[in-house]
């Protein structure tokens, strides 16, 4: 991974993947939940809330500790002519790490084959696993191209990220119509001008066509 990640983000900014997480400690935040409840005027006994703090632990295991399964599934593939490879329309959930709110990525991922290719559903379930813990959506995006490249053994990728932030539309500013935007774009497709508008472009017009 090198040293900064995207727009100024370094890499030792990135969050753990889950094998290098501390132990999650489950009770622990069932007593957390619990305890939150209390003090912002809430009682945890009430019918409606007795299992609240259970069920939010049981969610926060399942959430940093999903099975993104095998991720290197890859074929050799002989490259004829201007050919690339682009998965739309993926959706994803994270959570903000400044704000622990919710936001929805819509992402599509491209990459411009060189020897090898990688299986379809492995494009999505690389965003899965970056998407398994706090998370910031520039960060995400550039860590989802990065593995993608490393996985195909190809450098030239792009990941274009639309973002819905909770953070926004539930707070502050509360812009529910907001949306944020961000790529990362590598090899050929940030050197060759065009080159990533074209791809994304004709993605674009598959989808609407």
């Amino acid at each position: 991974m090198s040293e900064i990640i995207a727009n100024g983000l370094r890499a030792d900014a990135a969050p753990r993947d889950s094998a290098e997480r501390r132990a999650f400690d489950q009770d622990a935040v069932e007593h957390l939940i619990r305890q939150l409840l209390t003090a912002i005027g809430e009682d945890p006994d009430r019918d409606g809330l007795k299992d609240t703090p259970r069920r939010v632990a049981a969610w926060w295991a399942q959430f940093l500790t999903p099975d993104p399964g095998v991720l290197d599934t890859v074929f050799d593939h002989d490259d004829v002519g201007d050919q690339w490879v682009a998965v739309s329309d993926i959706e994803i959930w994270t959570i903000c790490e400044h704000h622990l709110l919710p936001f929805r990525l819509s992402l599509t991922i491209g990459y411009i084959p060189a020897g090898r290719v990688i299986g379809l559903s492995k494009i999505a379930r690389i965003a899965l696993r970056h998407a398994a813990g706090l998370q910031l959506q520039e960060r995400l995006t550039a860590q989802i191209a990065q593995t993608l490249a490393s996985l195909t053994g190809s450098p030239d990728v792009g990941v274009w990220a639309t973002g819905e932030h909770l953070c926004m539309s539930m707070r502050g500013v509360r812009a529910t119509r907001a949306r944020t935007r961000t790529g990362c774009l590598l090899g050929r497709l940030r050197t060759e001008p065009g080159l990533g508008d074209r791809l994304l472009a004709a993605t674009e017009q598959r989808r609407h066509g």
